[in-house]
């Protein structure tokens, strides 16, 4: 059986470091989330801009992947580089270290036992901290957020959504968030509402 794998599900699937790129050994395509995901956090590091994360209530099982590691690399390591990924220490010496009273922005690393053949996998969960996400408040995040993030990294909520469609995730606010930004910016695509927004 293989031992360990990590749960993408968002970012994380075009974005994963060098690290973690480093030791895969392979990916398992075809999987979706045995949890509910939605637009329900707003990213500091992505200027605000509405990120999926794990949510206990509404949300939907998205199409996700599953990385397998190589064999050498133990439970531990596999961790603190998810960890690091997510916090922007990617390549530092720095460790993951559970918390038992996660507070609401801690990054913590949850398992999965036997998950698809696999014995151990990892994914990332982090609190929401948007109340009662609507499409409309999601709009005005990610359109806000193209302003506070550089253009060449690609890391406002309107480049997220549209990399999350392109992987085939879509949650019961998918739909009407796309259509909110573009009622906001008066484009008829996503492409074209992020050329009104940046600045030539």
């Amino acid at each position: 059986m293989t031992s360990i794998g990590i749960l993408a599900y968002g970012s994380l699937i075009d974005d994963l470091g060098c690290e973690i790129e480093a030791v895969i050994s392979h990916k398992l395509e075809g999987i979706q989330t045995p949890f509910g995901v939605e637009f329900a956090r707003s990213s500091f590091k992505r200027g605000g801009a509405p990120t999926l994360v794990p949510v206990e209530q509404g949300g939907e099982h998205v199409k996700a992947m599953i990385m397998i590691l190589e064999e050498q690399v133990s439970i531990a390591e596999a961790k603190d580089m998810l960890w690091r990924r997510e916090t922007n220490q990617v390549c530092s010496s720095k460790s993951y270290k559970h918390s038992p009273n996660p507070g609401p922005n801690t990054v913590c690393i949850k398992e999965l036992k036997q998950f698809h053949g696999i014995r151990i996998v990892l994914y990332t969960s982090i609190q929401p901290n948007i109340d009662e996400p609507t499409p409309r408040k999601l709009a005005r995040l990610a359109i806000d957020s193209v302003g506070k993030t550089q253009r060449g990294q690609k890391r406002d909520g309107i480049n997220y959504l549209i990399n999350a469609k392109s992987n085939g995730i879509t949650t019961p606010l998918t739909q009407e968030y796309e259509e909110e930004i573009k009622k906001q910016t008066g484009a008829k695509s996503l492409e074209e509402a992020l050329e009104k927004l940046q600045p030539s």
